[in-house]
């Protein structure tokens, strides 16, 4: 692989690994493109792992998808929520947790970078504050292999968990970070509206915040 493709590849896996970005030289439409076209609707399936199961109150899968990029598998995402599921308009009062388990290696810093671009293009946070986030970013997430699971865990009162597999690796009280954050897959702005389609397929949750997925 050259190192052009590489540094776009870790783009994307960035992209949504743990932050999204569109890879070198491509639009945030066309990295909706590339990553959104396989993701599939989620339905309910294994259960929650002990990373969710403590923190959240009988934990169920909300929706899940996968991320492909050119044909490559980057990860399965899950989105777990409590029996009073996730209103949508106003996730970020929501307890929920949302696990990526990857499908190849990807290191932390890559994850961090990626993840203040996309924060960044959303227009949440100054230059300071968004400094700081990069910080807590670069301490917080570890380099994956294959197989592994990062989860966030969200809580009210704009607090966060961070678990690498069952292993705690870090917890954040920022409002504004958390929020930052998670909207990388939930807002609607996300560059992979198709993977945000999959994460909150849940009718049932979609009723209760009196709208439906878009």
């Amino acid at each position: 692989m050259s190192r052009a493709t590489r540094a776009a590849l870790a783009g994307l896996l960035g992209a949504l690994a743990l932050g999204a970005a569109a890879p070198a030289g491509a639009s945030a439409e066309a990295a909706a493109g590339q990553a959104g076209s396989a993701a599939t609707a989620g339905t309910a399936s294994a259960g929650a792992p002990g990373a969710v199961t403590d923190l959240l109150r009988q934990p169920r899968v909300a929706g899940e998808g996968r991320l492909r990029w050119f044909g490559l598998q980057i990860y399965d995402a899950r989105l777990f929520v409590t029996p009073d599921g996730v209103d949508i308009e106003r996730w970020t009062r929501t307890p929920f947790a949302l696990e990526l388990r990857y499908a190849r290696k990807l290191l932390g810093e890559d994850i961090a970078q990626a993840s203040l671009k996309e924060m960044a293009r959303m227009g949440f946070g100054t230059e300071a504050q968004r400094a700081g986030w990069l910080d807590t970013m670069r301490r917080l997430f570890p380099d994956v292999s294959a197989g592994d699971r990062l989860t966030g865990v969200h809580l009210p009162e704009g607090r966060a968990v961070f678990y690498r597999n069952d292993t705690r690796i870090g917890r954040v009280e920022d409002r504004q970070f958390v929020e930052a954050f998670f909207a990388i897959w939930l807002d609607p702005r996300t560059v992979a509206p198709d993977l945000r389609r999959s994460l909150l397929a849940d009718p049932a949750a979609a009723a209760r915040a009196g709208a439906s997925p878009r």
